[in-house]
């Protein structure tokens, strides 16, 4: 699940609790990256507070465009088969599974495969990147501000998953049954967790 002590969603109190009960809203469990934040809630918000910022600026098939490319491209399995799912609103299967794959992408534009070669580009490598680089997005119709939006989601998501992949966070299991149409090339790096979620209360209710 993770390499340090979390706090269990039963034992939680105060801050860890409301964050818990945040991310159990939005998963309907209290999800494993969440109870590595249990050391530091207010990192949580932070984090949150800043993606929601940039996600202001850039039309949601983008931003799932960059994060999948960017998180695919770092091997943090959760975040790749969260937003694979999340792609999926917006792209087939087939072309989801392309990206994954590194083969041709027939499904996209010739502006998203840039966006989303440049974005791993920012994953990977950043200082590799180059003033032409930037050029070519512009010719694809790019203005500064989305080349901005783009480095700033693929950067914000190399924070997060060198995050949890630094402290050997697992995906959970149903993130695993969500993308099951995608197969296992979205497990990239860790291993899906085998254990069952937890949540702040049982079936009947009752707080645990």
């Amino acid at each position: 699940m993770a390499f340090i002590d979390t706090v269990m969603p039963r034992a939680a109190t105060g801050d860890v609790r409301a964050m818990y009960e945040r991310q159990e809203r939005h998963w309907g469990y209290v999800p494993n990256y969440a109870k590595v934040f249990c050391h530091r809630p207010e990192i949580m918000q932070y984090w949150a507070d800043l993606q929601a910022a940039i996600r202001r600026r850039i039309d949601a098939r983008r931003f799932e465009l960059v994060t999948f490319a960017a998180a695919h491209a770092l091997r943090n399995t959760a975040c790749t088969l969260a937003h694979g799912v999340a792609l999926r609103r917006f792209i087939a299967a087939d072309a989801v599974r392309a990206i994954a794959e590194g083969g041709p992408l027939s499904g996209l534009s010739e502006a998203d495969a840039a966006i989303v070669a440049f974005a791993r580009q920012v994953a990977i490598d950043a200082a590799s990147v180059t003033a032409q680089d930037v050029a070519r997005l512009r010719a694809l119709g790019l203005s500064d501000g989305e080349v901005f939006d783009v480095v700033a989601v693929a950067a914000g998501r190399s924070f997060f998953a060198k995050l949890l992949d630094g402290l050997g966070v697992q995906a959970d299991a149903p993130l695993r049954d969500d993308a099951a149409e995608l197969g296992d090339v979205l497990i990239v790096g860790r291993e899906v967790d085998p254990g069952p979620v937890e949540q702040l209360a049982d079936a009947s209710g009752i707080q645990a």
